[in-house]
This record gives C-alpha cells, structure tokens and sequence, in this order.
C-alpha cells in the first residue's frame, strides 16, 4: 500500500491582482504557510507560468521547479481545464467560450480548437521537463446539449460523437505516450465525459489508451446521485489524479440534479469546503491507500459559502488529517508462528 502524498492545492480558484495571489511567489509562501505540500498549476495564468516556455526549455521548467522547491513546495501536477475544454466545442458554446482563448482566437473556432489541441501537447513536454507523472484535464464536449433525450436522439448520433470526440484527442494522447505523463480527465457535468459509462465509450475509441487516465472528484458524482466509492473499486487503475473537493446534494419537492436554473447557492447540488459537505472522505482515503494510488491528494476549492482562504485553511489540515501513513506490518504479526515450504504442505497434508 501506498501513503498518499499531500496535502496539495489547486491554485486556479485562489490566483488574483492582489497580495500574496498575484504572483508565483507569494502564494507559494502563502500556500507553505497554511499547510500545504504541493501546488498544482493552472496553466491557463500566463502571467505565473509560462506553458509553452515550460514545454520548450527545461532549464525555464527546471529553475520554475527549483525556486517552488526553494519556498517549501512541490509541483503537483499541470493542468489545462480551459484549454483541453476547447478541443471539442459545439457551435452553441462558441461564444461562451471564447473566452477561455486569447483574443486573437475568437470568433475563430477551428483556430480556436487547433491553440486549444497545442496547449494540452505543450503541457505533456511541459510536465516532462517539470518531472511529474501525470496532467489534468477536461474532454470538452460535443454531445452534452443531448444529455437528455428529448428530442429522441437520432440512431447513430453518440456514436459519430464519441467517434470525433476520439479522433481529436487520438494525436494528443500519443504525445502523452511519448513523454510518459497520464492525461488525467476530470469526469464532469457538461463534459461528454461526465460519469462511467461516458469515459467507457471514449475509452473504446481511444482503443484503450494507456494514457487515457482520470482525474477523481467524488464532488462531481455527488451532484449527479452516483456512488462515488464503487467508481473508486471500477476505475481504480486509471485513477492517477485526486481533486478533494466536498459537495453536497438536498433535492426538494420543487429541484433536484438539473437545478431549475438556479444561482449555485440556490442549487439543490452545490459545492462546499472540505467537511462541510456530505462526502464520505474517510472511505475514499481508505480505498485509495488500499488501492495503492501513488499521487497527490489535492485541494480544489469551490464553496457557495465560505471564503476561499478560510476553505483554504480548514482544508489543508483536513487532508493533513485523512491522509492515511498506511502500515508496513499486519496487525496479528505478534501471533506469528513461522513458516516454511514444508511446513505449509504439511499443515494441509500434503506431506
């Protein structure tokens, strides 16, 4: 079994204009100062990483590493959300997301998904340079305005999306291969990749991609009624990214999973710090200890409620106290007799 490491955090939610999350340094002294062991990068902020430098000298990713390092940190893992979102738009989203692009790709969408198709590349040669294992990611989505049948899907139609949806990601999981990073999909609502039988489809297509991995957020499976434990025991394997984020889920007789349209502080489903939710992270942590997951527990953030930097706080010694220093020796080894080859065959009489 394998102690998992952390407590990390995900620094997408907490980067600002002002002090200490306006530059690389002063989170990372903030981040240290609070508990944590570990940053993961949202590559998206250019003006706190550069991405295609990262990818394209490792003395740039080397010395980035060496002066996190230097403020009592680790690298966790690179992210590219917004960027890997892009590599399958349907037309209906275009506008909405444009603006996860530079300015010179809007209203431009094959541009758009040719940038998007580069940055999740560079963040493999990136994370190389970097010394990680592993990247995360979103699928983007080409079937999600069909999520519910109405109208009747025509015959044939997820299976020419999940067709095209492989075709485009084929390329950049090659490239995974090449640098030995798993590409890890965060299983998302609004993604085509959102729950089992979803990554199950990609994965056929992407003929069982070695690198086709996941990243595991139980708060997604809480927001869609699934049992965030047993996917655990399904997809154990391919799990080689862990966001902790809580969540809880209290339909009503007026809403339930799709939310009515409501503010997410109005949402039968929403977001909470970490212990404040319904998630069962005593389990989790037992099951991927058990399972012998080699990676970062990792903090994301996304309460309706409480501050970030309170979330922040609270939550690194919540991941300080589940993670679990799993054990070298079984605890009856005090009542052990010995044994040899012999004496085994012996005891069921074959001997």
């Amino acid at each position: 079994m394998q102690t998992l490491k952390g407590p990390g955090i995900f620094l997408a939610q907490f980067l600002g204009e002002n002090p200490p999350f306006d530059n690389l340094e002063s989170i990372c002294k903030w981040a240290k100062s609070i508990g944590f062991k570990g940053i993961q990068i949202p590559t998206w902020a250019n003006s706190y990483f550069d991405l295609k430098l990262a990818a394209e000298s490792k003395d740039y990713a080397q010395e980035i590493k060496g002066k996190i390092n230097e403020w009592g940190l680790e690298v966790t893992e690179l992210c590219t959300h917004l960027q890997g979102q892009l590599v399958a738009v349907h037309p209906a989203y275009d506008e909405m997301f444009d603006g996860f692009a530079p300015q010179q790709y809007h209203n431009n969408p094959k541009a758009r998904t040719e940038w998007a198709i580069e940055q999740v590349k560079f963040a493999a040669r990136a994370s190389r340079n970097l010394g990680l294992s592993a990247a995360g990611t979103f699928s983007g989505a080409l079937l999600w305005h069909t999520v519910y049948p109405w109208p009747q899907r025509p015959a044939g139609l997820v299976e020419t999306g999940f067709n095209e949806l492989a075709k485009r990601w084929l390329p950049i999981l090659d490239v995974y291969e090449e640098n030995g990073i798993d590409l890890c999909y965060e299983i998302h609502p609004g993604e085509d990749l959102h729950d089992g039988v979803s990554y199950e489809r990609f994965l056929e297509k992407v003929n069982n991609h070695s690198r086709a991995c996941l990243l595991y957020d139980p708060s997604h499976f809480v927001l869609q009624s699934m049992d965030y434990l047993s996917y655990i025991d399904y997809y154990h394997e391919r799990i080689k990214m862990f966001h902790v984020k809580d969540a809880e889920f209290n339909p009503t007789g007026k809403q339930g999973v799709y939310g009515g349209y409501s503010n997410w502080i109005d949402r039968a489903g929403r977001f909470r710090s970490l212990g404040d939710g319904q998630v069962d992270f005593k389990s989790i942590f037992s099951k991927l200890a058990a399972y012998d997951f080699k990676g970062w527990a990792v903090m994301e953030w996304e309460c309706a409620i409480k501050h970030p930097e309170d979330g922040a706080i609270e939550g690194a010694k919540f991941i300080a106290d589940h993670i679990i220093h799993v054990t070298d020796k079984a605890f009856d080894d005090f009542a052990a007799t010995g044994s040899n080859e012999e004496y085994n065959r012996r005891l069921i009489g074959l001997s």
